[in-house]
C-alpha cells in the first residue's frame, strides 16, 4: 500500500469534495468552504475522480520555486557578504546590499543564504517574559532619556571611547549623539549644551545616578546639587535619576541597536578618531530616525525655545565658589589666580566670586555676570637650585637630568575634586601626559663616584699609624 503526504488544506480540500461527490454538499457552498471558483472546484473534482487522492497533492511539490533566484545570483550574494558584511546581522547586511550595490533581498532570503554559507547561525527562540510595561510620554520633548555608553567604538583602530545618547521617551528619536573620551561631568555639560541650542528645552532628562547628575556625596552645607543639574535648574529643566538600568530601558536599548550598527557604519566610512566621528554622527542620526522612530501620540512639541536672558554657555561650566583674599588673589586647584587692580576688584577683597571652568579649557572669574581679569600663578612650577658640579661628574650629572626630564614627577597632581578633563582641552589645567614609573636616582650613576682623592700614579700610599 503507497503512502501519499498531503498538506492540511489538500486533505481539507480531499474530504470536502467528496461531500459534494456523496451529494452531502451543494456546489456553492463547496465553493464557499474551499474559496474557489466554479471552473477551479470542478477541475479539482474532475482530478479527483480520475487519479484519485493524488490528483489534489500539489503538483509544484519537489520543483524549484518560479521566484527563485539563480544559483549564480546567489553566489554572487554569498560572496558580497563575505567579503564586506561577514559580522553582519541578516537585517543590517540586507539594508546595505539595497543602498550600496542595489541588490533587492528580504531579510529572511538572506537569513537563509547566510546560514547556508555558514555566516550565521540560527539562534533558538527565547521563551516571552512578561513584565509591565510603562506606556511613552505622549509628547516630544516631555522626557528625554540619557545616557553614556563606553565601548571599543572605533574597533581597535582608534581609542576606547563613550558615546552620549539622548533619545526622546515618546518617539524613540535619537536627539543628540555625541563622542567623548570619557563619560564625564564636562563631556556632559558640553553635551547638553549642544542639545539645549538645537533644540530648546526639554521638561526633564531621564538619567541613571551617574556623578554628573546626582551628588552621591552631598552633605547638609550644601545644595546637594552637581555642576550639571545645578545648571539645568537655572535653565528650568528637571533632572530625574532611574533606580534602575531597566526603568531607563529605552536609551539602553539604543545604545545596543548603536554597538551593533554604528560601530558597523563607522568601519565602512573608515572612521578612526572622535572628531570624526562627531562629524559623521549627525547624518547617522538622521538615517537611524527615518528607521526606528515612531510618531507621538500628541503632535504638539514640549521643548520651550531659549529666552533672550538665558546664556547657555555661561550656565554650562563647572562652577565653585572662592574667597577674595586682600592681596585680590584666590585659590583654585592649587593654582593662584592674581585679579587685577581694577575699581570693582578692589571692592571683592573678603567677598566670594566664581571659578567657572569651560568644557574646552577655559577659565573665567566671575562676579555675578561680569568677567575679572586675571593673572595666574601656578603653585605646581618648580625652580631647582642650580647645582655645582665637578667636570669628572658632568656626564653622570647630565645623565641623572635626561632621566628625570623624561618622566613626569610623582607629586605633580591637582585636586582629586577638580573635573575629569580629555587630551583635547587646552588651558592650564590641560592634562599631563601619562605617568610611566618613578625614576629611581640611586641607579642613575653608575658607576659610582668616589669622593675621596686618588693617588697619582708612583705615589706612595701613606697609612696612618695605629
Amino acid at each position: 500500500m503507497a503512502v501519499l503526504a498531503m498538506s492540511d488544506t489538500e486533505i481539507y480540500r480531499f474530504d470536502t469534495l467528496m461531500r459534494l461527490e456523496r451529494g452531502e454538499l451543494r456546489p456553492a457552498r463547496a465553493m464557499q468552504l474551499l474559496g474557489l471558483e466554479r471552473s477551479q472546484l470542478y477541475r479539482l473534482l474532475r482530478r479527483l475522480r480520475t487519479d484519485g487522492a493524488a490528483g489534489l497533492v500539489s503538483r509544484k511539490r519537489g520543483r524549484p520555486s518560479n521566484r527563485r533566484f539563480s544559483d549564480a545570483f546567489r553566489e554572487d550574494v554569498v560572496a558580497i557578504v563575505r567579503e564586506r558584511y561577514a559580522d553582519f546581522g541578516p537585517t543590517l547586511a540586507a539594508e546595505y546590499l539595497a543602498e550600496r550595490h542595489g541588490i533587492t533581498l528580504s531579510h529572511e532570503t538572506l537569513r537563509q543564504l547566510m546560514i547556508g554559507a555558514g555566516l550565521w547561525k540560527a539562534k533558538a527562540t527565547k521563551r516571552a517574559r512578561l513584565h509591565q510595561t510603562r506606556n511613552r510620554r505622549e509628547r516630544r520633548g516631555e522626557l528625554i532619556q540619557v545616557d553614556g555608553s563606553d565601548h571599543d567604538w572605533f574597533e581597535g583602530r582608534g581609542p576606547r571611547c563613550s558615546l552620549l545618547v539622548y533619545i526622546d521617551d515618546a518617539t524613540s528619536e535619537l536627539m543628540h549623539l555625541e563622542m567623548a573620551e570619557s563619560e564625564s561631568a564636562l563631556s556632559y555639560l558640553q553635551a547638553t549644551r549642544t542639545y539645549l541650542e538645537r533644540h530648546g528645552k526639554p521638561i526633564a532628562f531621564y538619567s541613571d545616578k551617574h556623578s554628573a547628575f546626582r551628588n552621591n556625596r552631598a552633605t547638609a552645607d550644601s545644595d546637594g546639587m552637581s555642576h550639571l543639574v545645578r545648571a539645568l535648574d537655572k535653565l528650568g529643566v528637571e533632572i530625574i535619576c532611574a533606580n534602575s538600568p531597566q526603568a531607563k530601558g529605552r536609551v539602553e536599548r539604543a545604545n545596543s541597536t548603536l554597538q551593533n550598527r554604528l560601530v558597523k557604519a563607522m568601519r565602512l566610512e573608515g572612521i578612526s578618531s572622535i572628531e570624526e566621528a562627531n562629524t559623521f554622527l549627525p547624518s547617522y542620526l538622521l538615517r537611524h530616525n527615518a528607521q526606528f522612530a515612531c510618531p507621538p501620540a500628541d503632535p504638539r512639541d514640549a521643548h520651550r525655545p531659549l529666552a533672550p536672558h538665558e546664556n547657555v554657555e555661561a550656565e554650562m561650566v563647572w562652577r565653585v565658589e572662592r574667597s577674595v583674599t586682600a592681596a585680590l588673589a584666590l585659590h583654585y586647584n592649587k593654582v593662584m589666580f592674581i585679579l587685577e587692580p581694577t575699581p570693582l576688584a578692589r571692592t571683592l577683597a573678603r567677598k566670594r566670586v566664581h571659578v567657572c571652568e569651560y568644557p574646552d579649557g577655559r577659565i573665567e572669574v566671575r562676579h555675578g555676570e561680569v568677567a575679572l581679569p586675571y593673572r595666574v600663578y601656578d603653585k605646581m612650577q618648580r625652580v631647582n637650585q642650580a647645582e655645582i658640579v665637578e667636570n669628572k661628574r658632568l656626564g653622570a650629572a647630565l645623565a641623572m637630568a635626561a632621566a628625570i626630564q623624561a618622566v613626569t614627577p610623582h607629586h605633580r597632581q591637582r585636586n582629586n575634586n577638580a573635573p575629569a578633563r580629555d587630551s583635547r582641552s587646552v588651558g592650564i589645567f590641560a592634562p599631563n601626559p601619562p605617568k610611566e614609573a618613578k625614576v629611581d636616582r640611586r641607579t642613575l650613576c653608575t658607576p659610582k663616584l668616589k669622593r675621596v682623592r686618588r693617588a697619582e700614579a708612583g705615589e706612595p700610599i701613606v697609612k696612618a699609624a695605629t
